[in-house]
């Protein structure tokens, strides 16, 4: 099924001197691919990636572009330009994407960014986009299960940690003692499920739970150990940053790997940091 804002492959069909006509079926006839997208190795009756939009006069055009962004996802993009109809944000296409004003949480402002959703208005048809997260998450049930690895979109800042869109469907929560490193709002992350609670809402952890993270994260110490003739200047008297800054985890996570590779016989724990073993 063709499917405008994102991706389809389709056949060429036509050669004509402004581009080449794709097959989109009876719904969408003949759509064209301008000509400043089409490569030497494209021949009628091949098949073609392309990313489907509207252009300034709402005709159905193919591009071999690169969106960022496609229907159905969350994306941090900058708003370009603002007027009367809204707000236009760059999303990598030669038409901005419109956030209508009866879409955006806050009034948007030129040069700024902000997470959005991308969705085709079911009566204009009109691909669009929209600030107001909560509508289109947490529509369907979650059948996550505890450990399972996700993709990760960092939504806002809390008094807690970090509210995160799961997998573009679904709310959870990471907590700060979990937080390591920076987690700018829009960044995209794996993550893991660490707990669904009874009332429906979901805790999120950067990292494994149980030995295996901690399996992980010991591999990573000494390697970074391995990396800087054996020393690393961290202790359990570090400080988070500074700890999140030469090893990318967390005070606690650190001192659970520390323990347990001093317990194996791989380090030497001193005031001023750790020395791996011959």
């Amino acid at each position: 099924m063709i499917k405008v804002g994102t991706y389809n492959e389709l056949k060429i069909v036509k050669e004509v001197d402004f581009g080449l006509y794709l097959d989109g079926g009876y719904d969408f006839g003949e759509i064209l691919l301008p000509k400043r997208y089409i490569t030497d190795e494209m021949r009628i009756g091949q098949s073609v990636s392309v990313f489907l939009y509207y252009d300034s006069e709402d005709r159905l055009i193919a591009t071999t572009q690169h969106a960022k962004a496609v229907a159905g996802e969350f994306a941090s993009l900058k708003v370009v330009d603002t007027n009367r109809a809204g707000a236009f944000l760059d999303w990598g296409l030669p038409k901005d994407l419109l956030v209508p004003f009866n879409q955006q949480k806050v009034a948007m402002k030129t040069g700024y960014g902000y997470l959005v959703y991308v969705y085709q208005d079911d009566i204009s048809e009109r691909l669009l986009a929209s600030s107001k997260l909560d509508r289109f998450l947490d529509k369907v049930p979650a059948t996550y299960k505890v450990g399972e690895k996700v993709d990760l979109i960092i939504a806002d800042r809390t008094d807690i940690g970090f509210k995160a869109i799961i997998n573009h469907k679904h709310w959870g929560v990471i907590f700060e003692s979990d937080v390591f490193g920076d987690l700018g709002i829009g960044k995209k992350c794996k993550g893991y499920i660490r707990r669904i609670r009874e009332d429906g809402k979901i805790d999120l952890g950067l990292t494994q739970t149980g030995y295996a993270k901690v399996e992980g994260l010991s591999d990573r110490i000494l390697l970074s150990l391995r990396q800087n003739d054996g020393f690393l200047p961290l202790s359990d008297k570090s400080s988070p940053e500074q700890i999140a800054k030469i090893l990318k985890m967390s005070k606690g996570n650190f001192k659970k790997a520390i323990g347990q590779l001093y317990k194996q016989g791989h380090i030497v724990i001193a005031a001023n940091g750790i020395t791996i073993t011959k």
